[in-house]
């Protein structure tokens, strides 16, 4: 797995508001472990770093609505940020996607002369799924690491539901067959990272 000397890291949700029973069952318990690595590794290297937060418009009833704690981002997040040797930017948005931000996800990415975006944090099937099929319409290559990031159980139409790691193979299945994205390991970026920055 290449990655690009200037790939950008895009971080997206990891808020507190996510710990919530609300959300119900969840899966990948290692997905705050293997995100923190991948912002230490962006940090060390001097790779820029997107970190995006979303701010519900939802009320009361959203864990995530601004100015509530859960809206904050987990602690191993919020002790990173402004720490990376690279260029960093938070987006905050209220929709799925984090090219629907601000400020302009795009913009930035472009200003940098960025073609390359990796995609970890909350959740899988939604705002990180969302995110990586625009970016692959927006001409990116987009690569996503499926164990930095989790899912929860969810109830759908006819009486369907799935289990939070259904729903993450069929997101994987989803990009990688569809060429949204490359979807890959921790370990894979890890490896193409270090070895395009010189690092061993």
């Amino acid at each position: 797995m290449e990655i690009a000397e200037n790939a950008a890291l895009v971080v997206i949700d990891v808020q507190k508001g996510f710990e919530e029973e609300f959300w119900g069952k969840r899966n990948n318990p290692a997905a705050e472990e293997n995100i923190a690595a991948l912002i230490d590794l962006w940090q060390e290297t001097g790779r820029p770093v997107a970190f995006v937060r979303h701010d519900s418009l939802e009320g009361s009833r959203s864990p995530l609505r601004k100015g509530y704690a859960g809206n904050d981002f987990k602690e191993f997040v919020e002790e990173r940020r402004g720490k990376g040797a690279g260029p960093e930017l938070l987006v905050t948005k209220s929709v799925n996607s984090a090219f629907y931000g601000e400020p302009s996800l795009d913009g930035w990415l472009a200003g940098l002369g960025v073609g390359q975006i990796v995609i970890v944090g909350i959740q899988t099937n939604m705002c990180n799924e969302t995110t990586a099929r625009m970016g692959g319409n927006l001409g990116y290559e987009v690569v996503f690491p499926l164990d930095a990031m989790h899912t929860f159980d969810l109830e759908g139409p006819f009486g369907w539901s799935r289990t939070a790691e259904e729903l993450s193979q069929a997101t994987a299945v989803s990009l990688h067959g569809g060429r949204f994205a490359k979807v890959v390991t921790v370990r894979d970026v890890v490896e193409g990272a270090s070895a395009s920055a010189g690092v061993r």
